[in-house]
């Protein structure tokens, strides 16, 4: 298959790149001259080259270089960053779409989604829930253009919740103690991000996932919070003071954080006190 990425020198992005080419698609990345001075994005972008990607210079702000860059493959994959997913992402998602509407020939999208399934989070606290809001316009929008799409649910990146015993404020274990959210038992799904780039790219291509979501659950990510610390206390040797916090402390915390933090406060409570991102509402 041709398979462009977008935002392919993001945080997954570079990921799902890598994951494309070792599974032998002719890969495209687009290169947009945003970048500016960002050497490191640069020298990403050239790397990719030598693994044998198709750097495609297009532009946001040039509509008819997205269209050009989405005629020329097969499947179109967002890697665009959703840590700031509601500030000008929004609309970035929604100019892709257009663009691909456009050009009329593509077999596949996949939106840059790949967390929890935003469509079963639309009862989730006040705070947090305009991103999964977001989200569902970006499918509102595809589904309305009659484009042929698979969403991937991966639900949490080991990288920011589980190296760092889920702690919100560092992405490092703890030296001595460690938050517990509420009773610790809650079961969460933590996904390596390497293995999510390669769900996502397998899933990309396979006619069985065509129009449907994916959502990738192995068995023995499945773990609580207190299980994720006593992995962590067997490979270091040492022993974390736990501190408990109930939800009703939780929740009063929220309301003394910035915006931003209250969106990211509200996704920790639906994880590990309503358990949603691991039951998704009673979807098993």
């Amino acid at each position: 298959m041709r398979v462009l990425v977008v935002g392919g020198t993001g945080y997954l992005g570079k990921r799902i790149v890598k994951a494309s080419l070792l599974e032998g698609h002719e890969t495209y990345v687009v290169q947009r001259p945003e970048i500016g001075l960002d050497i490191e994005k640069l020298q990403l972008l050239l790397s990719f080259k030598k693994q044998g990607a198709i750097l495609v210079p297009a532009s946001f702000s040039d509509f008819q270089s997205l269209v050009d860059a989405v005629k020329r493959v097969d499947v179109v994959i967002s890697a665009l960053s959703g840590v700031h997913f509601r500030s000008h992402s929004i609309l970035l998602q929604l100019k892709l779409v257009e663009a691909i509407r456009a050009a009329g020939n593509i077999e596949r999208f996949l939106p840059s989604e790949y967390g929890i399934d935003p469509a079963r989070m639309l009862n989730a606290i006040e705070q947090g829930r305009d991103t999964f809001e977001q989200k569902m316009a970006v499918r509102k929008a595809i589904e309305e253009a009659n484009i042929p799409f698979t969403y991937v649910s991966a639900n949490c990146f080991a990288g920011y919740f589980a190296a760092n015993l889920s702690q919100m404020h560092t992405l490092v274990p703890p030296a001595h103690q460690v938050t517990v959210y509420g009773d610790g038992n809650v079961k969460v799904v933590y996904m390596d991000e390497d293995d999510i780039a390669r769900y996502v790219v397998k899933a990309a291509t396979d006619p069985r996932t065509l129009n449907k979501t994916v959502y990738i659950r192995p068995p023995k990510n499945i773990l609580s919070q207190r299980e994720l610390i006593e992995k962590w206390e067997k490979l270091s040797g040492k022993v974390l003071e736990k501190i408990s916090v109930s939800a009703q402390d939780f929740l009063a915390k929220i309301e003394d954080l910035d915006e931003a933090q209250q969106s990211g406060a509200g996704h920790f409570y639906d994880i590990f006190f309503e358990g949603i991102w691991y039951g998704m509402r009673g979807f098993i």
